[in-house]
């Protein structure tokens, strides 16, 4: 297998899974700043020229960070990132979509639109400035809401490492590559994030890709 990645908490929540799984595969990086993942050969791969890009070996293209974590789960069952069960697996889904639409999202529209801007701009539509600063705010309030939720827990749901861990710490990562940090009040996710720090799949969030 081949993984199309770059910069951004997306490819590198696949690369987690993927290294959570013990599974090895060919990483190919694009650069996304100079446009590498805009040329026609990579969408060819991938209509969207998103990263990440996961090619089977039989040719078959899986994109969308989540899809290819779902994949990777049935492709290893072992261990278990997702859930064992019907109803693990809706909970743990349920936790990752919400973390998704209610902080990932606005989170990373409100950067491409503020402080994202110059890069951004040119290459896909953003929101205004003013939208930007509203999505912000909304992302940090439900950043504040998921510390509530977390608790004294040590993991978002079930009581080991899922899915929905990695998304959490991966936005809280990417926050910090670009000048943002946890809202006041959120001890709950700094203790999360400095013990999700010590998995060796963190370290790929100290390289340069």
């Amino acid at each position: 297998m081949k993984l199309y990645s770059s910069l951004g908490p997306n490819p590198r929540l696949a690369r987690m899974f993927l290294v959570e799984k013990n599974i090895e595969v060919e990483r190919i990086h694009l650069d996304i700043i100079t446009g590498e993942n805009r040329s026609d050969e990579y969408a060819q791969k991938n209509v969207m020229q998103t990263t990440p890009t996961l090619e089977l070996d039989d040719g078959t293209l899986l994109t969308e960070s989540t899809v290819i974590c779902e994949y990777l789960e049935e492709y290893k069952p072992d261990p278990v990132l997702i859930g064992s069960t019907a109803l693990e697996r809706a909970e743990t889904r349920r936790w990752a979509r919400r973390i998704d639409q209610e902080i990932a999202i606005p989170m990373t529209m409100g950067f491409r639109g503020g402080a994202g801007r110059p890069m951004f701009e040119p290459r896909m539509n953003v929101v205004s400035t003013e939208a930007a600063a509203e999505l912000s705010a909304m992302s940090d309030k439900h950043w504040n809401w998921l510390d509530g939720q977390l608790g004294k827990k040590d993991y978002i749901c079930h009581d080991r490492l899922t899915l929905a861990d990695l998304v959490a710490f991966c936005f809280i990562k990417f926050g910090g590559t670009v000048g943002w940090s946890l809202p006041a009040g959120t001890d709950n996710l700094a203790r999360f994030t400095a013990m999700m720090e010590e998995r060796p799949s963190a370290e790929i969030w100290r390289g340069e890709e």
